[in-house]
This record gives C-alpha cells, sequence and structure tokens, in this order.
C-alpha cells in the first residue's frame, strides 16, 4: 500500500495520515510535488492597465518563491514571464513602472516586452548566441475573466486551466464579473499557526458551522448546506438562507434559480477559494509558510457594496477568527502520539474526503 492511502469509499476511510501536517520532509515534498504543478492565483489583469506596464511579483513567497513578471506590451498584449535575467539570475525587474524594454541592471542584457532577447553588451565573440533560452521563460498563463493564474511546474500543469476552473466558470457565468472592483482595504492577511492543509480542509465542509460559526449559522440553512464535487480538481459549497433577504437574485438561466442561495463557496486544488456573495468576490489563498504555520490572503472585489456587512458575507474577519482557533488547536492535536487517523461524516465532509484523496495522488506520485 502506498505511504498515503485514502480509501474512494467515503463509509470506509480513514483521514489522511496525520504526519501529513507535521512533518518538514512532507512540506518540501508538496513543494513541487503539489504547488509547482497546480494553479496558483496571481490577482487581476488591472495590475498592469496600460501598455509599457510592468508589475514584478513573486508567487508564494518563502515557498515556490518564485519571480515573476506581469507586462503589457506596446500592442496591448498581456505577458507573463520570468523576472530572473538568463545571463547571470539578477532580477530584472525590482518594481511596478513603466518601460520600452526589459533592462538587467547587472550588465545590460535587454529583453522587449514579450520577454524576447533583444541585445547584450560584450558578447559578440559568444558563439550560438543568442539561442532561444536566452530569451526570458513564459510560464503558462490562464485567464478567466479578468482574473490570471499561473503554474511554474517543471513540467505541463495539473491540467488545462479550462478543466479545472471549468464548473465554477459555469455555475457564476451570468454574473458580471468585469464589474467587480478589487478593494485594498477590505483585502486582509491571516497568518495561522496550522499547516496549510488544515486550512483548506476545514473551508471544505460546513459540519462545523453550527459549532463554530453562530452568527453565520443565524443566516445559513444548515439543513440544506450542500456539497457538490467536481472532477477532478474542484468543489462547490452552496450555502442556501433561511430566508430570501441577502441573497443573490438568480437569472432564470442559473441552474439554482428559485433557491434563496447566499454564498457560494468553491475551491480549487490545492489552495484556493472563491467566495461568491450578493456583495461580490473575496478570492481566498492559503500560502505554507512552515509545516506548521501559513499565510491567508484575502482579496476583495465588489460588485454592490450596498449588500456588503449582509448576510453570509458579512463579518468575514470574526468567521475567519473563529476558523483560526479551531485549526490551530487542530494543528497541536495531530502532533499527539495518540492521534494518527480519523473517519469522514459520509453526509457532511464529502469536500474534505475529495482533498485528502487528491492529496494522497499527488503524494504518492513519483517526482
Amino acid at each position: 500500500m502506498p505511504k498515503y492511502f485514502v480509501d474512494p469509499d467515503i463509509a470506509k476511510a480513514k483521514t489522511i495520515h496525520a504526519d501529513f501536517y507535521s512533518g518538514p520532509e512532507v512540506f518540501e515534498q508538496c513543494r513541487e510535488k503539489i504547488f509547482a504543478p497546480s494553479w496558483q492565483f496571481i490577482g487581476a489583469e488591472d495590475l498592469v492597465k496600460e501598455n509599457g506596464d510592468v508589475y514584478p511579483f513573486t508567487l508564494l513567497e518563502s515557498y515556490l518563491d518564485e519571480p515573476l513578471l506581469l507586462t503589457r506590451n506596446k500592442a496591448g498584449e498581456l505577458n507573463l514571464l520570468s523576472n530572473v535575467c538568463t545571463h547571470r539570475g539578477n532580477l530584472v525587474v525590482d518594481k511596478a513602472c513603466k518601460l520600452n524594454n526589459l533592462k538587467c541592471r547587472y550588465h545590460g542584457r535587454m529583453f522587449n516586452l514579450d520577454g524576447d532577447f533583444v541585445s547584450m553588451p560584450e558578447f559578440k565573440e559568444v558563439e550560438n548566441f543568442p539561442a532561444r533560452h536566452d530569451d526570458l521563460p513564459k510560464p503558462d498563463l490562464f485567464k478567466w475573466g479578468k482574473w490570471l493564474f499561473t503554474s511554474v511546474g517543471p513540467a505541463a500543469p495539473l491540467a488545462n486551466g479550462e478543466e479545472v476552473f471549468k464548473d465554477m466558470m459555469e455555475r457564476v457565468s451570468w454574473m458580471p464579473l468585469d464589474d467587480f472592483k478589487f478593494e485594498p482595504e477590505l483585502s486582509r492577511v491571516f497568518n495561522v499557526k496550522a499547516n496549510w492543509a488544515l486550512y483548506c480542509e476545514n473551508y471544505l465542509e460546513g459540519f462545523h458551522i453550527p459549532f463554530v460559526h453562530a452568527g453565520l449559522n443565524a443566516v445559513i440553512d444548515y439543513g440544506e448546506y450542500a456539497t457538490e464535487l467536481f472532477f477532478p480538481y474542484s468543489s462547490l459549497q452552496l450555502g442556501l438562507a433561511k430566508t430570501a433577504a441577502d441573497c443573490f437574485d438568480l437569472p432564470l438561466t442559473s441552474p439554482d434559480h428559485g433557491k434563496n442561495v447566499a454564498a457560494y463557496y468553491f475551491w480549487v486544488f490545492p489552495n484556493m477559494m472563491f467566495n461568491f456573495y450578493p456583495w461580490g468576490l473575496s478570492v481566498n489563498v492559503v500560502e505554507p509558510v512552515t509545516a506548521g504555520e501559513c499565510r491567508v490572503k484575502f482579496f476583495s472585489y465588489v460588485w454592490d457594496a450596498s449588500k456588503l456587512d449582509k448576510g453570509a458575507g458579512a463579518g468575514l474577519d470574526k468567521v475567519e477568527k473563529e476558523d483560526e482557533e479551531i485549526v490551530e488547536n487542530v494543528q497541536r492535536g495531530v502532533r499527539s502520539r495518540f492521534y494518527h487517523h480519523g473517519r469522514y461524516s459520509v453526509t457532511r465532509e464529502q469536500g474534505t474526503h475529495h482533498f485528502h484523496r487528491l492529496l494522497a495522488e499527488f503524494m504518492n506520485d513519483v517526482v
């Protein structure tokens, strides 16, 4: 039997072994086995609004720690590039700005805004130069509406972006996503003393809502709370409200028309949550820091400001603090000599079971 095994039959399955959450070796393996080939959130394309804009950033800082660069060329086309010079590895751009070309400050190697090599001083005698590998590498880029995602694994992404995000994109296709505006003042960064996977699996079940979130439980109809699995890499928890107040005004084209939908909670493997509320969208990205710590970033995009602080989308900071307290206690608990596995509720923990199955699959693959 492989090291990590989670039975496909949830009624028979045990949870993934507790050493997944505490071992530094496992934490290091997750970097290349799980995170490098998966799609990761960059942000909105208006990070580079105008022709000539360039925006350097680090993907999953302190973990993947990959220096990347968004550019918009003179024709208005968007590019995602490595931000590492192909000469001696210097960072090409160190701050957001507007440029005609990309020029390394170390020895003057120049690239255009598409990442193509342009020139290099003192290289006339170098044979077979320039070659294709002298251009800046271009990681995979997927665009959904205004939102951008990338995968930086040495091989191809775990799946085509369309395949990974398809079910979510179709379910909310009626929403005017171009009208969603980023609100920095509503965005947050939380440092949590728990393994990244514990945070995700807590998100993936509503089982704990009546016990942990009194405020949210007063709004959500727990008896009607439902999980839908989208194989292979995503899922949805549909939060239905007890009344029609503070819910989506769903069009006839929505498969949820006629339901009191207070929130759509989408999860995309391994570490992204897309929480749609009547006021807009909260994108949550869980970033590993150490085996026992993670950093959770909330990016808020507002569609209808008049609906802020109402319904399931209200008090998100309070809900977050409640979740943090629980998962930090769980992190302490799973280190116990006496805890190795748990079991799943067949009716309430389908999302967590699905997540554990994926973790086991990726961790058992030889890289």
